[in-house]
């Protein structure tokens, strides 16, 4: 789910007021472009797949994935799969049964993702939480990019955690404890604040290419 240009702006003035690293990041890339997606098993299990392995690996391991579903990922495709096949795009056999089980969540409906929108932030996170294979890192990136929820934050992403460190020249980051309590000063818009540190890291990454 896109969140619109004018909030996303509100929520970056309010960020920039709040916190100096934050305000660097926004003179830095401006109002950042917010990472949506549809609220559907394919989404979340793109998550799962990109999670822990580096960009480009996952990025081949999904590609494969989706040229062996035809283009499109449904739950009965991976359930009724063998593991090899599956396994043969790359996926390891944790991911794989991970995926299997949300799948089985999504269609016995223990998973209703078309209920989770009318859910509050905590509410739909637990439902979330409660299926075999998605943690809270998933859980709160799918809230964040399939359900547009402002104050969702996966509070131990290396990569927020490495660019605030950045901004705020510190020699060390935060440790994920840490990093999630200097988080909440920035409630009600931390994905927000995400945005901007994933903007940000991006920008000085690619630049040194």
């Amino acid at each position: 789910m896109l969140i619109d240009l004018d909030t996303r702006r509100h929520a970056c003035d309010v960020l920039a007021a709040a916190d100096k690293a934050l305000a660097r990041a926004y003179d830095h890339i401006g109002i950042p472009e917010w990472r949506s997606a549809d609220p559907h098993f394919e989404s979340i299990a793109r998550t799962v797949t990109y999670q822990l392995v580096s960009t480009r690996a996952a990025s081949a391991i999904w590609a494969r994935v989706l040229a062996w579903s035809g283009g499109k990922l449904e739950p009965n495709a991976v359930i009724e799969a063998e593991e090899s096949d599956l396994r043969g795009r790359g996926l390891s056999g944790p991911k794989v049964r991970h995926l299997k089980s949300i799948a089985t969540a999504i269609e016995n409906r223990s998973l209703p993702l078309d209920r989770l929108s009318d859910l509050s932030d905590a509410d739909a996170r637990k439902m979330l939480l409660a299926v075999k294979g998605i943690g809270p890192w998933t859980a709160d990136i799918y809230l964040m990019s399939a359900l547009g929820r402002l104050d969702a934050f996966p509070q131990a992403d290396v990569g927020l955690m490495e660019a605030y460190r950045m901004l705020s020249d510190a020699e060390e980051r935060d440790k994920p404890k840490a990093f999630l309590a200097r988080a909440e000063t920035w409630r009600p818009f931390r994905a927000v604040a995400a945005h901007l540190l994933w903007g940000y890291i991006n920008a000085v990454r690619e630049k040194s290419y």
